[in-house]
């Protein structure tokens, strides 16, 4: 993914009311050039479950095929 694309499926995320999730409590994008990442933090799996749909529906209209999304349960934030 590009910055112009994330920067669309964001746009289109807040357009469907989704701009400040329930549960999300970290968003980061990172990387350059067609290597963009995302890494998001959720309080539960109930959750990303009720908003990924809207990734979903963003990235197809991005023109994004999400290769994999991982899911991993956080073992620790450390925040200053």
């Amino acid at each position: 993914m590009n910055e112009g694309q994330y920067n669309q499926a964001v746009k289109l995320i807040a357009e469907a009311g989704q701009a400040e999730p329930p549960g999300r409590m970290y968003h980061v994008a990172f990387g350059s050039g067609n290597k963009l990442e995302v890494v998001d933090v959720w309080r539960s799996r109930h959750e990303w479950d009720d908003f990924s749909p809207f990734v979903a529906n963003a990235s197809k209209e991005v023109g994004v095929e999400v290769a994999s999304i991982d899911i991993e349960e956080v073992r620790d934030i450390i925040t200053p």
